[in-house]
């Protein structure tokens, strides 16, 4: 309140007495005065409005004997404690807010838009998925797996004198070179992909990265193929700059290669683990792609998600490794195995790509904050990383088996075990099951699931279907949450 800008319109009929009062009501009433905080001084008040004291005295004293402010002697003046409780007990008596904010009617402003977003299906969660005791959501991590110490010690670096640049100075399009470094030298050898840092472009994610990629390649006239179901997100930036999206079938070998990509200008997979039913692409059919890759002429889009959560052995080839025609685009991201609230992935391309998905970077955000590139870089440099993932690795296995038991025993017949892992599990329920309805009644229980609707083209064919993820519930919780999903299903048949 002691910084915000007020004004009086002396054209207005209401008098200055008057609009001070208004103002004050409307800055509690909006909560910018909080119960017991002090308004300015009658003294700084008349200064900022440019009227007399008294009239600010006035203003004040009528407010003290409506009960809103309270005087305290040589203190000055204070919001009352019950001044909220007392605008809701006289509704009419409280101002619109001033300050040039309209009523929400005022304008249709869905019909000035290009492109309304409101129609679109995604995976929802609750904003306090953390208080609920079974979350079997996708994407978040556990707090108890990270290394706080170690990244809080790499961030101070960053913060240091030493690399002060690293994140005080624009870059334009440019990225933390440590980062681009420990990328190409420490990430994408363990994918098969040898890359310079001139190949490499830093994102807000990888969700960022496909963005920029649709955003380049993709316009009204070009045929996009991607997986059904696949990642809702994806299917979304699509369909708002073309109107050709077309969905390839999974099986238990991922996306079904033929017909689907034939007439295709670029087509968009998760073969390491497919999203959302986590099987893995095998060896044959990623060669298969990209000989349909070669023969009809399209641009491959690999987004590399969850390569690292391989408990079957030594994970596959990324297909950006068996790539001898630069057809493949290679998008990672360190969301997974880092944060997902870093907000850090990379794109891995011909350098004469990603000089342009840089330069459209530039008209967007830049570059990532410097700061977060550079502590990721030192915390990769300093071996902290490579830790994480090992642990990951462990942690993850333990739930991957247990929630395999509990699936088994809770509800046998409705899943097929991910054959190289994953941090997630897709369940198929009988006909007739509505995934929709039990994500609700399941939610009252504490058991938190993502029902299959957003994943599909048509949402009649998720219906019976819901995702089950591990990365963010403890091992021993893990059984009593499927329990009592099993009850809740019960309870609805």
């Amino acid at each position: 309140m002691r910084d915000a800008l007020y004004h009086l319109e002396r054209s207005k009929p209401a008098t200055l007495q008057a609009q001070i009062r208004e103002i004050l009501m409307a800055a509690i009433a909006a909560g910018q005065l909080l119960p017991g905080e002090p308004v300015p001084s009658t003294r700084a008040m008349a200064r900022r409005l440019g009227v007399s004291r008294n009239t600010v005295t006035l203003a004040y004293q009528s407010l003290v004997a409506e009960g809103f402010l309270a005087a305290r002697e040589r203190s000055g003046f204070y919001v009352d404690a019950q001044a909220v409780d007392g605008m809701a007990g006289r509704p009419e008596q409280v101002p619109h807010a001033t300050g040039g904010a309209v009523e929400g009617g005022a304008i249709d402003w869905r019909s000035r838009l290009v492109r309304p977003m409101g129609a679109q299906r995604f995976i929802q969660r609750p904003g306090d998925w953390q208080r609920f005791p079974w979350p079997f959501i996708y994407g978040q991590v556990d707090h108890a797996i990270f290394p706080i110490a170690e990244w809080r010690d790499c961030v101070r670096q960053a913060m240091g004198k030493r690399w002060l640049d690293a994140w005080t100075v624009d870059r334009y399009t440019e990225d933390d070179p440590l980062l681009l470094e420990e990328i190409a030298r420490r990430l994408l050898p363990r994918r098969g992909i040898a890359a310079q840092p001139e190949q490499i472009l830093i994102t807000m994610g990888a969700q960022n990265g496909l963005y920029l990629i649709a955003s380049l390649m993709v316009g009204r006239d070009t045929r996009v193929v991607v997986e059904n179901p696949g990642y809702p997100d994806l299917r979304n930036m699509l369909t708002m700059r073309c109107g050709r999206v077309d969905g390839a079938a999974v099986d238990a070998g991922g996306m079904v290669v033929e017909p689907a990509v034939r007439g295709a200008n670029l087509v968009f997979c998760t073969p390491s683990h497919q999203s959302p039913t986590t099987v893995t692409m095998p060896l044959a059919r990623r060669k298969a792609l990209l000989a349909a890759a070669r023969a009809h002429d399209f641009i491959v889009v690999e987004d590399d998600y969850e390569f690292e959560t391989n408990y079957m052995g030594t994970p596959l080839p990324a297909l950006k490794s068996l790539d001898e025609d630069g057809r493949v685009i290679h998008v990672g991201s360190l969301s997974k195995s880092l944060m997902p609230g870093l907000r850090l992935g990379y794109v891995v391309a011909d350098e004469r790509l990603i000089g342009e998905l840089r330069a459209l970077r530039r008209l967007m955000l830049r570059h990532p904050p410097g700061n977060n590139q550079r502590a990721a870089a030192i915390f990769m440099a300093n071996g902290h990383y490579d830790v994480l993932v090992r642990r990951i690795h462990r942690v993850y296995r333990e739930r991957w088996q247990v929630m395999a038991r509990a699936l088994a025993e809770h509800l046998p017949g409705w899943f097929h075990s991910p054959g190289f892992g994953g941090s997630s599990y897709w369940i198929t329920g009988p006909e007739g099951l509505d995934s929709g309805r039990l994500c609700e009644r399941a939610m009252a229980e504490g058991v938190l699931i993502e029902p299959g609707m957003p994943f599909h083209f048509d949402p009649e064919e998720g219906r019976r279907r819901f995702r089950l993820g591990f990365s963010s519930i403890p091992a021993e919780r893990i059984s009593e949450g499927i329990r009592r999903l099993r009850g809740v299903i019960d309870r609805m048949e």
